[in-house]
């Protein structure tokens, strides 16, 4: 598991200067080189699958043809030198293995991705008995400064009616929202318990 900082890249101005992301307007030959950057510096055994990122629940078996243009918010292989790209800013990076490691996903879990299942969609797709799976959170908005509004918290909560705990409401009639505790519930429930 890899989580990368914004330093060391090429990119100026508001992306300065490892930014990633082709999809928000920075120069795309900036990030064609903090790319190549990134998998010099880590020494990934391949190019990184970047996926076209919606907020949604399909997953990108990256082990079929086509996948390099994929629109999902997940992927998974069962090849060795894949590599499985997740970019986020606020939202939940999620990273899913099995012991033997050879089954490896990762899924993008904003708000909307929970709400509408990704992580199910991802550890489906996987195709492993969940109890086998070790989960890894990675670097995420918190729950001091994750404001959502009345209709975030109906739409989190209509999977899962026990989950009122991730939600503290505040003074400006909002709530502050765990995306760690949402994301912890909904993986017990499947039968992941091994989550770091």
């Amino acid at each position: 598991v890899l989580s990368t900082w914004r330093g060391g890249g090429v990119s100026d101005g508001s992306y300065a200067s490892l930014n990633l992301g082709g999809h928000v307007g920075d120069a795309a030959a900036a990030v064609a080189e903090n790319r190549s950057r990134l998998r010099r510096a880590a020494g990934l055994p391949g190019e990184p699958v970047w996926l076209k990122q919606v907020h949604g629940t399909v997953v990108a078996d990256l082990d079929g043809p086509g996948t390099g243009k994929s629109e999902a918010d997940a992927a998974v292989t069962r090849q060795p030198g894949r590599v499985c790209a997740i970019l986020t800013a606020d939202c939940l990076p999620l990273v899913f293995a099995t012991p033997e490691g050879d089954r490896v996903g990762a899924a993008h879990a904003g708000w909307r991705g929970l709400a509408e299942g990704v992580i199910e969609a991802a550890v489906r797709a996987l195709g492993a008995p969940p109890e086998r799976l070790l989960a890894w959170l990675g670097p995420a908005i918190g729950p001091l400064h994750f404001e959502v509004g009345a209709e975030v918290r109906e739409a989190l909560l209509k999977r899962d009616l026990g989950a009122e705990a991730a939600f503290a409401p505040n003074a400006r009639g909002r709530f502050m929202a765990d995306l760690y505790a949402l994301a912890r519930r909904r993986l017990r429930a499947l039968g992941v318990s091994r989550i770091f």
